[in-house]
C-alpha cells in the first residue's frame, strides 16, 4: 500500500495566524424555521388539552332531567361549552372550559341563578379554545 503524508490525511489545526471560517448556508434557518412550523401544528392537538375546572350542575339517574338541566345552560349561558357524561347509573353534566379555581367560583354564582343547590366545582380536563393556545414564535 502506498503512504500518504500525514500532512494531507491531517487538516491544519487552527491557531491566531489561520482562523477557521465557518460559513452557514442560509437555507438552514429556512429549514429551522419550518421544522418550528411543523411542529407547532403537530403538538396542537396535545397542548388543547389541559388541567383545570369545569362545575357539576347535576348528577341524577334521570337522563331527561339532565337533559333539560344542559338545554337551560346552552340556553343561557352560549359561551360555556356544557359536558354530559354517563358513569352508570348517573348522568353527570358539567359546564365551562376554567382554567383556575376563581373563574369556576365567579362562574358557579352566576348558575346558582339557574340551578340553587347541588353545584360543584370539579377539577377536570379541560378543553382550550384554539385562539387560547400559546403561539410559537417562528421569527427567530
Amino acid at each position: 500500500m502506498a503512504q500518504v503524508a500525514d500532512s494531507a490525511v491531517r487538516p491544519a489545526l487552527a491557531d491566531s495566524a489561520n482562523p477557521v471560517v465557518v460559513e452557514k448556508d442560509p437555507r438552514i434557518e429556512q429549514l429551522v424555521r419550518k421544522q418550528i412550523e411543523i411542529n407547532e401544528v403537530t403538538t396542537r392537538e396535545s397542548r388543547r388539552f389541559v388541567a383545570g375546572f369545569r362545575i357539576q350542575v347535576m348528577n341524577s339517574p334521570d337522563r331527561a332531567k339532565v337533559f333539560a338541566a344542559k338545554a337551560k345552560v346552552f340556553e343561557q349561558f352560549p359561551d360555556w361549552k356544557p359536558y354530559l357524561l354517563y358513569q352508570s347509573p348517573n348522568y353527570k353534566l358539567r359546564v365551562g372550559n376554567f382554567k383556575t379555581q376563581e373563574e369556576a367560583q365567579d362562574a358557579m354564582k352566576q348558575l346558582s341563578k339557574l340551578f340553587p343547590s347541588g353545584l360543584y366545582v370539579i377539577p377536570d380536563v379541560i378543553e382550550l379554545k384554539l385562539s387560547d393556545l400559546p403561539k410559537v414564535d417562528t421569527t427567530n
